[in-house]
């Protein structure tokens, strides 16, 4: 029987990793190190999905960055 500690604690740590993987995918300079960067956050918190999630965050990160011409 699962307790109420662990009911509470898994949401929470699930919800500090992807904030963890969102704040990590806007690392980098460029737009290959910033879907780097995503992935590998995506992949740490949810595996393979998470890295496709992730490089897509980094890549759109980086289009919101670019400056207006």
């Amino acid at each position: 029987m699962e307790s109420k500690f662990m009911r509470i604690l898994t949401p929470a740590l699930l919800s500090l990793s992807m904030l963890a993987a969102l704040g990590l995918a806007g690392c980098g300079h460029n737009m290959e190190q910033r879907a780097a960067t995503g992935a590998v956050a995506g992949a740490v918190v949810a595996g393979p999905p998470g890295a496709l999630v992730g490089a897509g965050v980094g890549a759109v990160v980086n289009e919101v960055k670019k400056p207006n011409r």
